[in-house]
């Protein structure tokens, strides 16, 4: 039974209907009290430097101890697919939906080649 309701329609829109209910109140909440805060502000730079390290270390662990389907990649073109996002990202002035979708193709491309 909960495997029809997961592959269903009616079963999707309820995980949208939860995921909207779950976090939409908190982005409003966050957007009223935080309209006066200055961007360029000591505390912003730090929040900035320590969601940049999460995510870095989010990337490491991702390349050097993948699981699931990512683990039967090689280290190898797992590390090309890296540099080459890196190096897509600074080429584009710093866009990241580029760097993130250069680097993805690159990792299907090198994974499809070597098969």
């Amino acid at each position: 039974m909960s495997d029809d309701l997961l592959t269903s329609f009616e079963g999707t829109l309820l995980l949208l209907v939860i995921a909207l209910v779950a976090h939409e109140p908190f982005r409003w909440l966050g957007l009223y009290l935080g309209h006066g805060l200055d961007a360029q502000s000591e505390i912003f730079a730090w929040v900035r430097a320590v969601s940049t390290a999460l995510v870095a270390g989010l990337v490491t662990r991702l390349v050097m101890f993948p699981v699931g389907a990512l683990s039967e990649v090689p280290l190898m073109i797992r590390f090309i697919a890296f540099a080459a996002g890196i190096a897509i990202y600074l080429g584009t002035q710093r866009h990241l939906g580029a760097g993130v979708f250069g680097s993805a193709t690159v990792l299907l491309s090198m994974q499809l080649i070597m098969q």
